[in-house]
């Protein structure tokens, strides 16, 4: 089995030693080049050694693991951010289907990262995730990031602006595009709802989750109806009817 290589990039000296004891012990198939205890020595090491993956820590001093990304040109390695829970952070690794690690690290979580980035470098899988991920972070603008959608037999990158609505499947979701593409996706409504809240989505009823900008009519009634761009419908409830004529309220202001 070929090796491969990594760098620890963690301001906790503790934290470096912790985690590149933990990859010696139980993934031998990885093999460490080196640490850095902050972003400008994690840049020179990663341009230094080019290595396969890149252990990152999110919050260090003077900066964090996002402003290393927007510093490399060219990403040709693998992300596996390790970090304290941060809503702001998760979202974004969510959002581009990057690999972490939350602390205190998880062995089994560990080795399930690595297993991935071994079985994503053997079939020769385009790294994308880390670029879309880095992609994000430069965008001012959040309509126009994107979204890694994992599929069965790789994934799908699309905008956020582009997806109409989403509705719940048991636990799976079934995402629907302006372009008429539909996606069924192993999570449920409610990561969805917290994941693309903040790019304007409504979670209009307890199986539906709207794209307000795709909205074209209101049908009101005890249950009403978002008529969207698409053509479709979706219904909602009359606790979220408040705040879908908030939002339309605050647009003819």
């Amino acid at each position: 089995m070929k090796k491969l290589t990594a760098v620890i990039i963690e301001d906790e000296e503790v934290g470096r030693d912790t985690l590149r004891n933990y990859l010696q012990s139980y993934c031998e198939e990885v093999e460490v080049l080196g640490d850095a205890k902050n972003i400008e020595e994690g840049q020179a090491l990663i341009l230094k050694t080019q290595p396969d993956i890149v252990f990152l820590d999110i919050e260090m001093p003077y900066g964090n693991g996002f402003d290393l990304l927007e510093k490399i040109e060219n990403i040709n390695f693998e992300v596996v951010f390790v970090t304290a829970f941060s809503n702001y952070a998760i979202k974004a690794l969510n959002l581009s289907a990057s690999y972490y690690i939350l602390k205190p690290i998880d062995i089994d979580e560990l080795i399930s990262a690595v297993e991935k980035i071994r079985l994503s470098k053997e079939s020769d899988k385009e790294i994308i995730s880390t670029q879309i991920l880095a992609q994000n972070i430069k965008t001012i603008n959040n309509r126009e990031q994107k979204i890694v959608l994992p599929q069965l037999d790789g994934f799908e990158v699309v905008q956020i602006k582009s997806i109409v609505r989403a509705e719940a499947s048991d636990n799976y979701t079934i995402l629907h595009l302006d372009n008429k593409k539909r996606y069924t996706l192993s999570k449920t409504l409610k990561f969805y709802e917290e994941l693309l809240s903040e790019f304007g989505f409504l979670r209009s009823h307890k199986s539906h989750l709207i794209n307000l900008e795709h909205v074209v009519k209101y049908k009101k009634g005890k249950v009403g109806f978002a008529h969207m761009s698409d053509g479709s419908s979706a219904l909602v409830s009359s606790s979220a009817k408040k705040d879908l004529l908030n939002f339309f309220s605050g647009q003819t202001k």
